[in-house]
């Protein structure tokens, strides 16, 4: 079996040439659902970690993992490459759309009066809005296994009747380091008490990329944070002598590119936005035209400078996005690093981002990393580009159990697989 080498925890390594493909059949799950949770799989995201931060030279334990486990070229995200949708989708398999979860902040005409937003406890905990979505920690408890989130969106709602055994209401204040004693704590439980998946989500690399760009000195230096705490993750799991068991699965929701406020368009120059419902503004702006506001959301429709307004039928089906009943009516789609608001908008955000997300999920910026380690995946691989939905049937491979219907192709992470 295969343990966390002590390479794997060094300042600086040179593993990314050692890729070799396997030439064996894939064996089956080695994770079973059994009483003691022996194989614990911990899925981990890195909010904003855009795919080639791990070649700055600046997370010498994440690029060990990857080099020493497995990588993906590339994951791509669901669009809209923004938090919220794509962390439901990695937890269900499914997209925004399947999902129902399409925005960070919307409404939904079956839950009349109610504005569901990302900052808001009460809606974030209201299991309406995730019930078009089955979570992996609920489809553990149905087959007999427990689960655990720290801060996973979603995990906070009863989702189909029922929450993780073990999670905690999101706090941005927790630190990273902190949120990985949580995990350790979670996995130092008796087998039979232990979670067998457990879900980590920071958000520093995210925050940061918003605030001074992704090609800032404040973002080098939160990446070293992140790459620390996976660091302290990895020294706690060998001290619980639990090296040999954890399957480890890195990934992010989507990537950043950079901004700033010379790059900035308000709908206010083009038409009256005052009888709009946005839903969001960002690299992207959806509205509704509510009374009397129908000419001007018309009026926008088409190619401007810098990006582009259709109507939800009209949105590329590449995106697969725009039929679930939540999708506003119109959508205004920005080129790369140029960001959609109102002065109003502005005026309530109170700050100038310097990086963004939100964009076309095929441009490279938006890309993210997959990483994955541990001994139910080969060692020194390297595999094609993946989508997001992909990563669901490969965790439900791994735990043992079987998934719920989802949009990804268990095909594609086949190779990720150790082979006998």
């Amino acid at each position: 079996m295969l343990r966390f080498p002590a390479a794997l925890l060094g300042a600086a390594l040179a593993l990314a040439g050692c890729a070799s493909a396997p030439t064996t059949a894939p064996a089956p799950a080695q994770a079973r659902l059994a009483r003691d949770a022996d194989a614990p799989l911990i899925l981990v995201s890195i909010d904003g970690f855009r795919n080639d931060y791990l070649d700055r030279g600046l997370t010498p334990t994440l690029s060990a993992l990857a080099g020493d486990g497995v990588r993906a070229e590339y994951m791509r995200s669901s669009y809209p490459s923004i938090t919220f949708p794509n962390h439901y989708t990695l937890v269900t398999g499914l997209r925004p759309d399947h999902h129902g979860v399409i925005a960070n902040f919307m409404t939904d005409p079956s839950i009349p009066g109610v504005r569901f937003s990302m900052f808001d406890p009460a809606t974030v905990g209201d299991e309406r809005w995730w019930d078009d979505g089955t979570p992996l920690w609920t489809r553990v408890r149905e087959q007999g296994g427990r689960a655990a989130a720290m801060f996973w969106v979603a995990s906070e709602a009863p989702v189909h009747g029922a929450r993780p055994e073990f999670w905690r209401p999101f706090d941005i204040t927790v630190s990273s380091q902190d949120r990985v004693r949580q995990v350790l704590e979670w996995l130092a439980l008796p087998a039979v008490e232990r979670p067998h998946f457990i879900a980590l989500y920071f958000d520093r690399v995210d925050t940061v990329g918003h605030e001074h760009g992704p090609d800032s000195p404040e973002l080098d230096q939160a990446l070293g944070e992140v790459d620390t705490a996976i660091g302290q993750l990895l020294h706690g799991i060998d001290a619980l002598g639990l090296g040999q068991r954890v399957n480890l699965v890195v990934v992010s929701d989507h990537g950043m590119t950079a901004t700033g406020p010379e790059q900035e368009l308000f709908l206010d120059d083009l038409v009256d936005v005052s009888r709009l419902d946005f839903g969001w503004t960002g690299a992207y702006a959806s509205f509704d035209a509510l009374p009397g506001g129908e000419d001007a959301a018309r009026q926008l429709l088409g190619r401007h400078a810098h990006m582009e307004c259709m109507t939800r039928e009209r949105i590329p089906a590449r995106f697969q996005y725009g039929r679930h009943r939540r999708v506003p009516a119109y959508l205004c789609i920005g080129d790369p690093g140029w960001q959609i608001t109102t002065r109003a908008a502005m005026q309530r955000k109170g700050h100038r981002l310097r990086g963004e997300h939100g964009y076309d999920n095929a441009l490279p910026d938006m890309r993210s990393p997959f990483i994955a380690h541990g001994p139910a995946f080969g060692r020194g691989v390297v595999i094609a580009p993946i989508d997001n939905v992909d990563v669901y049937p490969l965790l439900a491979r791994v735990l043992g159990i079987a998934p719920g219907a989802n949009d990804g192709d268990a095909a594609r992470t086949a190779a990720a697989l150790r082979r006998r």
